[in-house]
């Protein structure tokens, strides 16, 4: 399988769009790269399972006339940003208010040339205080991809779960090294007064370290309630094997990952569908009949370059790994 071909115009991609509009809500990471894997795909329908404010999408669907889109975003906001973006390629999009764990939903067998995955939390999600992602001071604990959902808030679950399981979750979820002692001080706070900002809880980790936290601390600290209130990583673990479903032979699926729990995620999976016999490496004769159902594309991630993270510091951090389905 040849690598993949990406195109230099960095600086170019990224003026286009803000030409456009798209932004104002939020900057795409990696489009090159994302267009130039789709491009390997076999002609037909392309999936966005988190199209978010339209930046893949419009860039998949002006590299190809012909193909159509199908973008799904459990965020009110993004799917009406989309809207507006994606409004000249109206003829040829299709948008639908829908978790990316439900893309399975949307989409047959077998019927789609490449399945997009966006995980994370947007420049838009970020930026608006109200929304509760950030860690800047006075926003209220929300951190809801779909806050029309109704289910819990991170300032719930910090009023409702046990200090074991406060503790399991900043531990498994932010790798935070004071997990246990958190817990028991946010137990403590909570019985005089509940967390419902941010700086309640920045507040509980200052008397845990004795310090305030850096950056990347609170950044962890916030990243954990986050993926806990929208239970990523299990969507993660549901969404990728519909989308395998879903692509015919020689489609792609693309995942953009932030961080290492997402990140593993999809390198197991497709590891584990390019994988052949399973049985015991001594083993005579192949006993097991496993065959691989197709292969990974990306040996490696596909990182930022310098010049994008220079436009975008939030893409920084961004992974993108691309597999095959086989014939």
């Amino acid at each position: 399988m040849p690598a993949l071909t990406l195109r230099c115009a960095k600086l170019a991609s990224f003026r286009s769009m803000a030409s456009a509009g798209s932004l104002r809500f939020h900057v795409p990471v990696l489009v090159d790269e994302v267009v130039a894997a789709v491009a390997q795909a076999p002609p037909g329908a392309v999936v966005d399972a988190t199209v978010g404010g339209g930046g893949h999408a419009s860039a998949l669907l002006e590299a190809d006339a012909s193909r159509t889109l199908l973008g799904l975003d459990r965020d009110p906001e993004a799917l009406a940003e989309a809207a507006r973006h994606l409004s000249r390629f109206a003829a040829r999009v299709r948008l639908e208010h829908a978790d990316f764990r439900q893309v399975g939903q949307f989409v047959a067998p077998g019927s789609v040339a490449a399945v997009v995955f966006d995980f994370g939390v947007s420049s838009h999600q970020l930026d608006r205080i109200h929304r509760g992602f950030t860690v800047r001071p006075g926003a209220p604990l929300d951190m809801r991809m779909d806050p029309s959902s109704g289910g819990p808030t991170a300032a719930d679950l910090l009023a409702d779960l046990s200090a074991e399981e406060l503790a399991r979750l900043f531990r498994r979820y932010g790798e935070e090294p004071r997990a246990r002692a958190l817990a028991w001080a946010i137990v403590r706070r909570r019985r005089r007064r509940p967390l419902q900002t941010s700086d309640d809880l920045l507040a509980v980790w200052q008397s845990v370290a004795r310090r305030p936290p850096r950056l990347r601390e609170a950044a962890r600290l916030f990243q954990a309630l986050r993926i806990a209130v929208n239970d990523e990583l299990a969507a993660i673990d549901a969404a990728l094997p519909q989308a395998k479903q879903a692509l015919q032979p020689g489609g792609v699926i693309v995942a953009i990952a932030y961080h290492s729990l997402e990140d593993r995620l999809v390198k197991r999976a497709f590891a584990a569908w390019s994988r052949g016999c399973r049985c015991p490496p001594r083993a005579p004769v192949c006993a097991c009949g496993s065959r691989a159902e197709g292969e990974v594309v990306t040996r490696r991630p596909r990182r930022p370059s310098a010049a994008e993270v220079a436009l975008n510091p939030r893409a920084r951090s961004a992974r993108l790994r691309v597999w095959r389905k086989g014939a």
